[in-house]
């Protein structure tokens, strides 16, 4: 039975083209590297490995940064300790009416000082603006050098000037320790993204993000695995390009330098706009979609990883038509407006329990004018 399920898993007519067995990529030629799959399992602990690097970039390097910037972390508001409360806050953030008004009965309470506990709750439980310009820094100085890096090498490839070359000869084309490389971080990178999606600032595309990081992994693994290795380094080079101007404005709208933030944010939209919705789908798709089908033939994981492309351009639209919505606003009020894909309750919303502390509405009134551009892109 599990011998049975292995082959239906790695069935060569499924995921190689017609005349080519998993034996051809495992035995090159001499002085060739082909890829193998199972070399993508180096990924998990060096994932590991970038989640140890992070925090100790964020303690060590973005912390103090932070500081120098007048960055502080900021003590919330404590809500007013209820085992009973707590208990439901555990489980259930926030609470319908009726469990309201069984809370209102059993604590003799009004209901508005219950909706009052759990916004002050959930507002204790928000990361700070150093926090969040710490992860911003982290993920700014990642897509920064994994981008340099990336460019770096296709640079002087023939294959990124010519996309028609990336299907001469497929899928026997040789390993770069270079590629290898940069495969092996970057699909560990998203995988650190991917778990620690669950413990990180929680945002409202959470859903699409992870989408996002699920496409993402399975494209780099198995583009790997079909020596897709050209087209896929391309793909994750135009996906790092935009995101390094996305957490400079966020750092910047941190720091409170509202002008470098929308100067920034401008060069992110653009940046976008052309990496992500003209060379990846008019270049890059163009060239896995008709070109590989012209001089390599389709077979049936070819429909796979294209269906895997579609989806990430069809996110990457999604995400442009909220850009277009914050730079609309801009425009309107002089500034960058609030990201749609912020934290899971937007600050107005939250601040309003603070009216019991006027020196606290004052503060917020003040910081109100400053926008968080707290989505994540990459994050890709």
């Amino acid at each position: 039975m599990t011998s049975f399920i292995s082959a239906w898993i790695w069935s060569e007519r499924f995921w190689l083209p017609e005349n080519v067995t998993w034996a051809d990529l495992e035995h090159p030629p001499p002085g060739v590297e082909y890829p193998i799959l199972w070399n993508m399992l180096y990924a998990f602990p060096l994932a590991a490995v970038v989640y140890f690097l992070r925090l100790l970039f964020e303690r060590l390097v973005a912390k103090p940064c932070a500081h120098i910037l007048q960055i502080q972390a900021g003590v919330p508001r404590q809500a007013q300790p209820n085992a009973i409360l707590e208990r439901l806050y555990q489980s259930k953030a926030s609470p319908d009416e009726r469990q309201l008004e069984g809370l209102s009965k059993q604590l003799d309470w009004d209901v508005r000082k219950i909706q009052r506990w759990f916004r002050v709750r959930r507002n204790q439980d928000r990361p700070s603006t150093q926090k969040k310009f710490c992860e911003s820094m982290w993920r700014f100085t990642f897509y920064l050098a994994i981008f340099i890096y990336g460019i770096n090498h296709l640079w002087s490839t023939s294959w990124m000037w010519d996309t028609r070359e990336c299907w001469q000869n497929y899928p026997f084309q040789p390993l770069s320790p270079e590629q290898h490389s940069y495969y092996l971080v970057e699909l560990a990178f998203y995988w650190s993204l991917m778990f620690s999606q669950f413990i990180d600032i929680k945002r409202k595309d959470f859903v699409i993000m992870l989408v996002h990081h699920l496409a993402t992994i399975l494209l780099i693994t198995f583009s790997y695995g079909n020596n897709m290795i050209r087209a896929g380094s391309m793909v994750m080079c135009v996906h790092d390009a935009s995101d390094i101007f996305l957490e400079a404005a966020k750092m910047a709208n941190y720091a409170k330098y509202q002008r470098l933030c929308d100067g920034l944010f401008v060069f992110f939209s653009i940046s976008f706009f052309i990496c992500r919705l003209v060379i990846f789908p008019f270049w890059i798709i163009h060239s896995v979609l008709v070109e590989s089908w012209e001089i390599a033939g389709p077979y049936r994981a070819w429909w796979l990883l294209n269906g895997l492309l579609l989806v990430l351009q069809c996110l990457h639209i999604i995400w442009f038509y909220l850009i277009m919505g914050i730079a609309i606003k801009a425009i309107f009020r002089g500034k960058v407006a609030k990201d749609d894909r912020s934290d899971v309750e937007s600050s107005s919303e939250e601040e309003i329990c603070s009216s019991t502390d006027p020196s606290r509405n004052q503060t917020l009134k003040g910081n109100s004018r400053t926008s968080n551009l707290n989505g994540e892109a990459h994050d890709h």
